[in-house]
C-alpha cells in the first residue's frame, strides 16, 4: 500500500488546502497594497503639511498648533500603516516566498527602497519635533522639494514591482 500524500496532484485533499493556501496568499497581497498605499498617502501630505507650517507666520499660534496637531496625529496613524504593511509584506516575502530565489533581484532593490522610505518616515518625525520645538530653519521651499521624494519612492518601488526588471 502506497502513502498518499497531500502534495501529489492527485489528492483532493492537497488540491484543497493549496487552493487555500493561495487564497490566503492573495488576501495578505491584497492587504499589504492597501497598507502600502495608505502609508504612502500619509507620506505624500505630512510634509505637504510641513510646507505649511514654514509658512506660518512667527505670531499665528493658533495655525501653528492646529497644523502640528494634525501632523502629529497623521504621523502615528501613518506610523501604524507602516507597521501593518511591513508586517504584510513580511508575511508574502519569508512565508510565501514571494521574491525569493534566483531571477529576483527587482526584490532586494524593492527592500532597499523600502528601508529608504522607513528612513523618509523617521525624518518626518524629526522635522515634526523640530516644528514643535520652533527650531525649523528650513524654508516652505526646501519642504515642496522633500515632498517630493516620496513620490518619487513609490513609484519606483512600484515599477520594480509590477516590471520585475532583473
Amino acid at each position: 500500500m502506497t502513502a498518499i500524500r497531500l502534495s501529489d496532484p492527485g489528492c483532493e485533499a492537497g488540491v484543497f488546502f493549496r487552493a487555500i493556501h493561495n487564497a490566503a496568499m492573495l488576501w495578505i497581497k491584497a492587504l499589504h497594497i492597501i497598507f502600502v498605499a495608505a502609508w504612502f498617502a500619509g507620506l505624500f501630505y505630512l510634509p505637504r503639511i510641513f510646507v505649511n507650517l514654514a509658512m506660518v507666520p512667527a505670531d499665528s499660534h493658533a495655525e501653528r498648533e492646529r497644523l502640528l496637531l494634525m501632523a502629529l496625529k497623521l504621523y502615528r496613524f501613518s506610523s501604524g500603516l507602516m507597521l501593518l504593511a511591513l508586517l504584510f509584506g513580511g508575511i508574502l516575502w519569508l512565508y510565501y516566498g514571494i521574491g525569493r530565489g534566483p531571477g529576483n533581484g527587482w526584490m532586494h532593490a524593492k527592500l532597499a527602497l523600502v528601508v529608504v522610505v522607513i528612513g523618509y518616515h523617521h525624518m518626518c518625525r524629526a522635522f515634526l519635533r523640530k516644528f514643535e520645538l520652533i527650531a525649523n530653519r528650513r524654508s516652505h521651499k526646501w519642504f515642496r522639494v522633500f515632498n517630493e521624494v516620496s513620490v518619487l519612492l513609490f513609484a519606483a518601488i512600484v515599477i520594480l514591482v509590477v516590471v520585475k526588471p532583473f
